[in-house]
């Protein structure tokens, strides 16, 4: 599976916006997806899950830190996720890795990931 993150820009605080990310392959259902994201000088930080289609538990996972600003949702029939990021904050500034990982259930570590894409730079300016 290759992934393709893109979406990212200059933005500022209380603004919105959306990443994507587009896979090849066609068993993208099967795949749980993921955002991550690192911020300068720190570790890789997760950023929200969304099942595989075969995961029968809760729904969807947020990190808390974008816990009610956030909504990750993928579109399995253009193989692709969404990251929408609403209510921006300086501190969400970093770049943006979404992965897919063959395992089931919200995965939230990055070792269970087995694809990443490049990853996307988003800067919130206040």
């Amino acid at each position: 599976v290759q992934l393709q993150a893109s979406g990212g820009g200059l933005v500022q605080t209380g603004d919105s916006l959306i990443l994507s990310c587009a896979a090849s392959g066609r068993t993208f259902s099967i795949y749980t997806l993921g955002w991550f994201r690192r911020a300068p000088g720190m570790d890789r930080e997760f950023v929200a899950a969304a099942p595989a289609a075969d995961w029968t538990g809760a729904g969807l996972k947020y990190a808390d830190s974008v816990k009610g600003r956030f909504t990750v949702f993928r579109d399995d029939a253009e193989s692709t996720v969404y990251l929408q990021m609403n209510s921006l904050k300086s501190e969400d500034t970093a770049v943006y890795y979404c992965a897919a990982g063959r395992r089931v259930g919200l995965l939230q570590n990055w070792f269970e990931y087995d694809y990443w894409g490049q990853g996307t730079q988003v800067t919130v300016s206040s």
